[in-house]
């Protein structure tokens, strides 16, 4: 068994540590005493005032009353703690025949620790007569026996103690005998009948008498016995022991049957007078374990022993020869202890459930015993060593289980302890007591999520309260301490409306989009989350979370030059010397959205003449397919369709009217019926001319010639017929991918055609900003510069 346990290491405490503590202690047990036989509930003490404490201190300690063993002989009144009388009490159950009957205890209170040693004495009272163990006792006495001559008889049992146990024997009145009252090894009275007058068989042969045992009670009690005396014809001798004391030992655990001792007498007589036979003086004793052969005198164990119950017997013994004549002697037989009994555990105070964090907490109070004696009683206890507790000894046999330091309910939560107690006798014999300890939670452990950040996508024209995602927190500790809140935190830019844009529910940590979110007006944002438990106080943490708007194709292309805004459309110019190639004008457009759901592209939906121009598909550019011809007609109308790439795609289309044209140097004049359908379909200019006019006669002379140069500029730009280009910025936040059509910077164009002096005038101007990113709009510049100088304008 030692060598199992050479890798478990065991705190161990001797129990003789326990009694130096004890003798520290330096204070008497306090000694109370109470009649056998008393009504339970009957009042021993006023425990609150022996021990010098404050009224209602007892109860607030909880105070306890604890006996060695399971037998709980007092107990504590709920109201007054007063010391009562739990059961009745039986002196000769409890202790038997010594005396006095003393049974110690102790008073343990809690908060702090404490101990009072106490005893209990059980007074005796007169409850029991002596009693023989036979009705009738026969003795058998030969005539010439002198007179003086001794016959020990049979002795009665009295189970009280003290004054009021057996004190004396007498006799009925008789001529031949007296009786004596002697006092056995052990403390025990035995009748001893002397011979008086000497008897005289043929004169009486018989004599009946009453012994009577007397106890010392009041009043006093007895018992009786008859004894009938057979007068026997002359026999000399009687038989005679070797010893008149025998001594010996046993072990407790000795097999029945065991030998024991052979006692032997002689008898010089012969014949049937010298015939000894062995018989137990006392056989009808409900303690006697033991039996004798009557022919050998081996006397051998009959019932089981145990030396806790008795340390020795006192038997007395019988030689009887064939004539009647006996002699005696005594057996005094002393019961070795062995180490037969398991220690025991009384458990005074258990607290199953104690809080984590604190340290020094008292788990548990008990009391170890060993019903052995010597070494056999001497215990040890212990715990496993791997285990975060303590075990202290207290007084006496007390230990105290304690934390070893602040346990954490997160690391384990219930400890499964087994205290070993073990006595030092050979063989080691022990007994083991388990319990369950588990450990409170206390909120010390914030909510944690799962992590730090989380970024969520939702794509825009989100029907309103959407769940968009999830965040997740856990908390270590139990109960309300694990139970986690969710709850926004302000953001971190006040300007960011984030009530009316997310919400989280509060119990699973659920996002929902309010309201419909548009990539076009907030493409992204951030949320602060908090998590906090319910404990006290309560812990908290917080998670970043980051909710991307993912564009979604809600806007069609939109056409930046040329302009449809219901006036007359405008009309770009070609030379008809123009080779295959020639860029005509560059359609822009710009589509709202992001990524791929504003790549643009261009297709030439229909043309006048199929096949003489072409739009490039990336760039917008219009350009001429082949070359022209004086066959080609002069007017040519262009729908261009502008497509974007999402899904479904959304599309725009633009009207663009080209004219073909010998030489910008040289006076065009249009055909009647288109100057007259241009006339028709431009009122404005008409309108424009007449109020300048008006204007222009109200000022002064010399604001006259001023404003008629302004007026003359202006009506030459005013009376062009064809534009419809407005002066000023695009959208400034529109961007160019390049050269797919879009815009970088605000950019004008300007495309007249003079239609009432029949003189064509182009005017192409740079861009506001002239520097473009990206290749294609720089090659459009170069372009739109090769194309004045090979008409002369500047």
């Amino acid at each position: 068994m030692a060598q199992t346990k050479v890798h478990r290491k065991k705190r161990q405490v001797a129990i003789l540590i326990i009694w130096m503590l004890l003798w520290e202690a330096g204070s008497e047990p306090i000694q109370y005493s109470v009649l056998e036989e008393s009504e339970s509930g009957t009042f021993v003490a006023n425990l609150t005032k022996d021990l010098g404490l404050r009224k209602g201190e007892m109860a607030a300690r909880g105070a306890q009353v604890v006996f060695k063993g399971n037998r709980q002989c007092l107990q504590l009144d709920p109201q007054t703690y007063d010391l009562l009388l739990n059961e009745k009490l039986d002196r000769e159950e409890l202790c038997g025949s010594t005396e006095p009957c003393v049974l110690p205890f102790q008073v343990l209170l809690e908060n702090p620790l404490q101990f009072f040693q106490a005893t209990l004495r059980v007074r005796d009272i007169n409850d029991h007569a002596p009693e023989f163990p036979a009705r009738e006792m026969l003795l058998k006495i030969s005539e010439i026996t002198t007179p003086g001559k001794l016959f020990p008889l049979k002795m009665a049992q009295d189970l009280d103690a003290g004054s009021n146990s057996l004190q004396s024997y007498t006799i009925s009145s008789n001529p031949h005998f007296h009786v004596l009252t002697r006092n056995r090894s052990d403390g025990r009275k035995f009748p001893e009948l002397v011979l008086d007058k000497a008897l005289d068989r043929e004169e009486q042969p018989e004599l009946r008498l009453t012994l009577t045992a007397l106890d010392g009670g009041s009043p006093p009690r007895s018992g009786t016995v008859e004894i009938q005396i057979l007068v026997l014809d002359i026999n000399d001798n009687a038989p005679e022991f070797a010893q008149e004391l025998y001594e010996t030992q046993i072990p407790e655990n000795s097999t029945l049957g065991s030998l024991i001792i052979t006692v032997s007498a002689r008898d010089l007589d012969a014949g049937p007078f010298g015939e000894v036979s062995y018989a137990l003086f006392q056989v009808d004793d409900v303690n006697q374990p033991f039996e004798i052969h009557a022919i050998t005198g081996e006397i051998r164990l009959r019932k089981t022993l145990d030396f806790e119950e008795f340390q020795s017997y006192h038997v007395d013994i019988e030689a009887t020869d064939g004539g009647g004549l006996s002699g005696k002697c005594s057996l005094v037989i002393k019961v070795l202890d062995v180490n037969d009994n398991t220690p025991q555990l009384t458990m005074s105070s258990f607290t199953s459930a104690i809080p984590e964090n604190l340290p020094e907490i008292i788990v548990a109070v008990f009391s170890v015993s060993d019903a052995d004696s010597g070494q056999n009683q001497q215990v040890i206890c212990s715990i496993d060593d791997n285990l975060p507790f303590l075990l202290r000894p207290s007084v006496e046999n007390f230990y105290t289980l304690v934390t070893n330091g602040a346990l954490d309910r997160e690391s384990q939560a219930e400890y499964n302890i087994t205290i070993t107690v073990s006595d030092l006798g050979t063989p080691r014999l022990k007994t083991q007591h388990n319990i369950t300890v588990t450990v409170s939670d206390v909120n010390d452990n914030a909510p944690a999520f799962s992590q730090t950040t989380y970024t969520l996508r939702v794509r825009e024209n989100n029907s309103p309260a959407l769940h968009i995602g999830t965040v997740s927190a856990t908390d270590r500790d139990a109960g309300a301490n694990a139970q986690v809140t969710y709850s926004l935190l302000p953001p971190r830019d006040p300007h960011l409306p984030l009530a009316s844009l997310v919400s989280i529910n509060a119990d699973n940590g659920q996002l929902f989009a309010l309201r419909s979110l548009d990539y076009e007006a907030l493409q992204a944002f951030e949320v602060r989350v908090g998590a906090a438990d319910r404990g006290s106080p309560a812990l908290s943490s917080q998670a970043l979370v980051r909710v991307l708007v993912l564009d979604d194709n809600d806007n069609a292309p939109f056409v930046l030059y040329p302009l449809q805004n219901g006036s007359a459309p405008c009309t770009e110019l070609v030379p008809r010397a123009a080779e295959a190639g020639y860029l005509v004008t560059k359609v822009v457009a710009v589509d709202g959205d992001s990524g791929q759901n504003a790549w643009l592209s261009f297709q030439l939906l229909k043309a006048t003449e199929p096949g003489l121009f072409g739009v490039w598909a990336h760039n917008g550019e219009v350009r001429t397919a082949r070359l022209l011809s004086e066959r080609d007609a002069v007017r040519h109308r262009l729908l261009v369709l502008v497509k974007d790439n999402g899904e479904p795609p959304l599309s725009a289309s633009v009207t663009l009217h080209v004219l073909l044209v010998d030489g910008f140097s040289q006076p065009y004049l249009p055909l009647p019926d288109v100057a007259a359908a241009e006339a028709r379909a431009d009122p404005l200019t008409v309108y424009l001319v007449i109020a300048l006019a008006s204007v222009s006669s109200l000022f002064l002379c010399s604001a006259l010639a001023f404003v008629a140069v302004r007026l003359c500029r202006r009506s030459g730009a005013a009376s062009g017929g064809g534009c419809a280009v407005p002066e000023g910025h695009f959208p400034g936040h529109l961007v160019d991918v390049s050269g797919a059509g879009t815009l970088s910077q605000s950019y004008q164009y300007e495309v007249c055609l003079a239609g009432g002096t029949g003189t064509s005038e182009f005017k192409f101007l740079k861009p506001i900003i002239p520097n473009f990113v990206g290749e294609g709009a720089g090659r459009a510049t170069e372009e739109n510069s090769n194309f004045r100088d090979h008409f002369g304008f500047s």
